[in-house]
């Protein structure tokens, strides 16, 4: 009796696709495997880390007054030395900063901190008018000293911007300066303003109208100051001279420190999903390419 046998595929040889059949399979398990770690949301341990830091504590005095809503600044000089001055407060993160505004008296708008975030926050809501008009100059570097006195970093420094003279409160800037020099603080100064006149905004009956005034700054005070505290005077005519500025006063204070750091525990599932997406991937690409038909 004649019946159906295998015999004649004894000798065939097995296509390689099929030894590799069950490879979809565990991609599959695999890329199962670490979406199951990503949920469970893996995060490195607390430890103690190396780091580098400039050491540097740095409070920032900024002038408020009805004068820095002139317009030779763009779009005036108040909202340029807020743009420009957190462009600073980004570049360097590891230093503790402050900022404290002044104008008729003053106020520590925030205090020092390493949380840059807040800082930006409170330095975008500074605006002119929010206290009596004026500009005192040596209240203002004395609110920014009694914020940098007690600090015990390697560096303590005070950038003080002003378009004006000082023409309110009890405290001279020269009288200001002697505190800063006993708690060792170095104060750069900058003059804000176009030399001659420029272009202030008056509200009027018929809404707003312009008339140039002139620019007075007394940059011999500001000089003492910044000589007295080993410090700089500067002069800012426009945005990218006041730019310019804030780059050389980074490249000034650099002073590189290892500091021992604790570090909070981090995040770390973002390659196990990526790693899960490249499975998935390469499974349905085999499923449709080389793999095709094999079950």
């Amino acid at each position: 009796m004649n019946i159906s046998s295998l015999n004649a595929f004894k000798n065939s040889s097995t296509p390689w696709r099929y030894h590799f059949r069950h490879v979809l399979f565990a991609l599959r398990l695999l890329a199962l495997a670490a979406l199951i770690l990503v949920i469970a949301r893996p995060q490195s341990t607390d430890k103690w880390e190396d780091r580098k830091t400039e050491g540097v504590d740095i409070v920032i005095a900024l002038d408020v007054s009805g004068s820095m809503l002139a317009e030779d600044f763009k779009p005036n000089r108040i909202d340029a030395a807020k743009e420009i001055g957190m462009e600073f407060v980004s570049s360097r993160p590891d230093d503790r900063m402050g900022l404290v505004v002044f104008a008729g008296e003053s106020f520590t708008q925030c205090p020092l901190t390493i949380d840059h975030a807040v800082l930006m926050n409170l330095f975008s809501e500074v605006k002119s008018g929010v206290i009596e008009d004026g500009t005192a100059i040596g209240m203002g570097l004395a609110t920014a000293v009694n914020r940098l006195k007690d600090s015990k970093a390697v560096s303590k420094v005070i950038i003080l911007l002003t378009d004006g003279v000082n023409n309110m409160g009890d405290l001279s800037p020269l009288a200001a300066t002697e505190f800063a020099v006993e708690y060792g603080i170095r104060v750069y100064t900058i003059g804000i303003g176009k030399n001659g006149m420029a272009p202030y905004p008056f509200q009027t009956r018929f809404g707003i109208q312009y008339q140039n005034v002139e620019v007075k700054i007394d940059e011999e005070v500001l000089q003492q100051i910044a000589e007295a505290t080993g410090g700089k005077y500067f002069r800012a005519t426009d945005n990218e001279r006041l730019r310019e500025i804030y780059k050389e006063i980074d490249s000034l204070e650099k002073t590189q420190l290892e500091v021992r750091m604790y570090s909070q525990p981090r995040e770390e599932f973002k390659l196990l999903m990526l790693i899960a997406l490249g499975l998935i991937l390469l499974e349905v690409v085999l499923r449709f390419t080389l793999l095709k038909n094999t079950f």
